[in-house]
């Protein structure tokens, strides 16, 4: 197995890290158009110039990608057809590395996103009705600490 690797976005433009994001979403039927291309591009570019963006590479071409600002992750993308290749995982492993806690938001109706969460170690800490996100849909907060050594 080819091994995955990770790489701040640095000066990487944002409009393929996008393109990454409309793939993933639009593998959600039940995931509903929050932003528009432009929107998300802004808001991806706006993470990378902060420095939060890490992204995964197999076999030389973006595989996926991490926005995390200190102990929250705000997203973790991968095109479809890398799931299950160890690409998010790496991307996760990479996050968890130099933290002591992490945490995040996933929908209630992303089954596999919360089956990845707890393989991961994440427990799953809130349930919210939906009233406090732009989906308005159902969402668990999931949490992260790292054992003691």
């Amino acid at each position: 197995m080819t091994s995955v690797l990770i790489r701040p976005a640095g000066s990487m433009g944002p409009s393929k890290l996008a393109d990454i994001l409309a793939a993933a979403n639009a593998e959600l039927e039940w995931l509903p158009d929050l932003y528009t291309s432009a929107e998300e591009i802004k808001l991806i570019g706006d993470m990378i110039e902060r420095g939060w963006v890490r992204v995964a590479y197999l076999d030389g071409e973006v595989a996926g990608w991490i926005a995390r600002k200190g102990t929250e992750i705000h997203a973790l993308c991968l095109w479809p057809q890398m799931q299950g290749k160890g690409v998010g995982r790496a991307l996760m492993r990479d996050a968890q590395r130099n933290a002591k806690k992490l945490g995040l938001h996933s929908y209630q109706a992303n089954t596999r996103a919360t089956a990845f969460y707890q393989a991961a170690g994440f427990v799953q800490v809130h349930l919210s009705d939906g009233t406090d996100n732009e989906a308005g849909l159902p969402a668990f907060r999931f949490e992260w600490t790292k054992e003691t050594e």
